[in-house]
């Protein structure tokens, strides 16, 4: 008979140990090294282009209609924001943080594994001869979490990923706000440099008409220099815009994701950017952006997650239960048992941890009121300053206006032999005058324009359509 119980509990000892060995080998994870390589991602980026099969793709995807011929002979504000989603790495990075933070949810919902202790002793007398030396045994400790622990942690994680989800929407709108300014600094060194040609033009004649006065003695030295002074000064400007329009294109292409040279032989279109709404009423949208901004959205997930924290300390006052099943075979003698621990909560209730909890919900509840009061200064202050640069630009436009007159004036005159051509290339002159500071005015309002924008996180000019934002990421394979 014993002979039999001890066949029974080797048997017994060999299906555990192949059911362990079983469970410890499937379903693990393996290790595969990704490695990085600076040098073939650096090449990978500057094979980077505007005329990639997979940019055409989301182009198309997203615009809702082909787009032929390929690559476009130009591009506006809008196909240049969907490159700058396609390519800019700050995208992919907002992913990334949102799939670790999906998969802390995972994290979060595990279970706690139970432990298996295993047991061999052998007795020196046995107190006969038929007896084992030899007592074996086994015990499990399986953790049973209480007071829904395990919930407020799901609870928790889930909050922190929805913020990591709105953080791609916000990371959306930064690309886009990076690009306006790039896209606008550029538009703007553009035209100056085409009105500094246009004035270095008209000063070179200038200077002609005071060289052949002088010649014949119907003007001074000092007015050819002063002449001259001006065209000088009028040619260092001009080196000056074109050298910063060169950077403006690095960073355009920099708020691309793109290498400069990508830009090579493309054409922009600036039209854009010629008008502006002449009146915003920002009642409505500003308690838009007070409620949905994706920032706001992504505060209140945060203080949300610090709730679920708080939930998750006060919890873990009560302590979990561990249950302990045992059996041994003890020299032929099958014994079984049952075991239940349970920490004691005498010294320690968890009192420091939940003051931690409870003081970063308070943290957490004041950056969201702070956040607030940052987005309702930058609509107010954007605002005014919108309305008062739109009244200039006003003021800007009749200057030109006039000016524009009078030209016209002195070029009547000037066909009918009653004004001479000094007096006409001056009306010229003061009149791309009014028209530069006529642009730089625009150019300010679209600065001030954009601002409001960043402020309500909402177009509202009229540059096309925002995109939808990508949650995954459009070019997954692509660069590896």
């Amino acid at each position: 008979m014993r002979h039999e119980q001890r066949g029974l509990f080797a048997a017994l000892m060999r299906l555990f140990g192949l059911f362990l060995i079983f469970s410890l080998l499937t379903g693990c994870a393996t290790f595969r090294p990704e490695t990085i390589s600076p040098a073939e991602m650096g090449s990978a980026f500057e094979k980077r282009t505007l005329d990639a099969a997979g940019l055409r793709e989301f182009l198309e995807e997203n615009l809702k209609h082909d787009i032929s011929p390929w690559p476009p002979r130009s591009w506006d504000f809008v196909m240049l924001t969907l490159a700058a989603l396609y390519y800019h790495p700050d995208m992919e990075i907002a992913r990334a943080r949102w799939g670790v933070a999906e998969a802390e949810v995972v994290t979060a919902g595990g279970r706690p594994n139970p432990a298996m202790s295993l047991l061999g002793q052998h007795h020196s007398a046995t107190g006969g001869g038929t007896l084992s030396p030899w007592t074996a045994g086994m015990s499990l400790d399986i953790p049973v979490e209480t007071a829904g622990k395990r919930g407020y942690r799901i609870e928790k994680a889930k909050h922190l990923s929805e913020a990591a989800r709105l953080n791609i929407s916000e990371t959306t709108w930064r690309v886009r706000s990076r690009l306006r300014k790039s896209l606008l600094t550029l538009y703007s060194f553009t035209d100056r440099e085409k009105f500094l040609k246009d004035q270095l033009a008209i000063q070179q004649r200038i200077a002609g008409i005071f060289e052949q006065r002088l010649a014949v003695g119907e003007s001074s030295l000092f007015e050819l220099a002063r002449s001259r002074l001006d065209l000088d000064k009028t040619r260092l400007l001009l080196s000056e815009m074109q050298k910063q329009k060169a950077e403006a294109r690095a960073s355009l292409a920099n708020a691309l994701g793109l290498p400069e040279k990508a830009l090579t032989g493309i054409r922009i279109f600036f039209d854009s950017f010629e008008k502006i709404p002449e009146t915003i009423d920002v009642r409505d949208i500003r308690r838009a952006a007070l409620l949905g901004r994706p920032d706001i959205l992504a505060s209140i997930s945060e203080y949300e997650a610090s709730q679920s924290a708080l939930r998750l300390e006060i919890a873990k006052q009560y302590p979990d239960i561990h249950l302990g099943p045992g059996y041994e075979w003890d020299q032929g003698d099958n014994k079984w048992s049952l075991g239940f621990s349970v920490e004691l909560p005498v010294f320690n209730r968890n009192k420091g941890p939940i003051g931690e909890a409870k003081a970063r919900r308070k943290e957490s509840a004041s950056r969201f009121a702070a956040l607030q009061a940052k987005i309702i200064g930058e609509i107010d202050g954007s605002d005014a300053a919108y309305v008062e640069v739109v009244r200039k630009l006003k003021v800007a436009d009749s200057l030109v206006s006039t000016e524009r007159s009078r030209l016209q004036i002195i070029q009547r005159r000037f066909d009918m032999g009653e004004s001479d051509r000094l007096a006409l290339e001056e009306a010229k002159m003061e009149y791309s005058a009014a028209e530069i500071a006529r642009f730089d005015t625009l150019v300010s309002a679209q600065e001030n324009l954009g601002a409001l924008e960043d402020a309500v996180r909402r177009q509202l000019s009229p540059l096309g359509p925002f995109p939808p934002v990508p949650l995954e990421n459009p070019r997954a394979g692509i660069d590896k």
